[in-house]
């Protein structure tokens, strides 16, 4: 195993695509065949207008093949009293193919866009932690966070 990290570029878009749908069925035990195909058509260009922006997506190569990767989604809102220039982080789709893990592949990962979040200025970086992520957040510094406000949503 030769594991090279770094930062996605648009021409690896493809390989990004199917690990976030490997993602969602190893998160949600499947997709449907319509799920699939509304992701394969909007993934690209979404990929295509964020990534290197809005989103950066570290990942852990195996050769020319993204074995591991994790995102982080910078948002921007008014500065507040927590965040003087109203920039945060959010993780997003923390996933390595099950035969690299255990390997501290994501452990690397999340301490790279760490790293990153702090030069870029960010005032926090949020994520929502599935059973087997919580441990390795909470070793890396990610504490729950206090709820001063009920989070809810309106669903179209």
């Amino acid at each position: 195993m030769n594991i090279e990290f770094g930062k996605a570029t648009k021409a690896d878009i493809d390989e990004l695509v199917k690990l976030r749908i490997a993602y969602m069925v190893d998160d949600f035990g499947g997709v449907s065949d319509h799920e699939k195909e509304c992701m394969e058509k909007q993934l690209p260009d979404y990929f295509n207008r964020k990534l290197g922006d809005e989103l950066i997506a570290f990942v852990a190569k195996d050769g020319n093949r993204i074995v591991s990767v994790a995102y982080l989604h910078i948002i921007e809102m008014p500065a507040n009293s927590i965040l003087l220039n109203g920039l945060y982080g959010e993780v997003l789709s923390v996933y390595t193919e099950p035969e690299y893990r255990g390997n501290g592949l994501c452990t690397k990962l999340m301490q790279n866009l760490i790293d990153y979040g702090k030069k870029r200025g960010l005032g926090r970086v949020d994520l929502s932690a599935t059973r087997e992520g919580y441990p390795i957040y909470s070793k890396m510094g990610f504490v729950e966070k206090e709820q001063r406000y009920i989070d809810m949503r309106y669903k179209y």
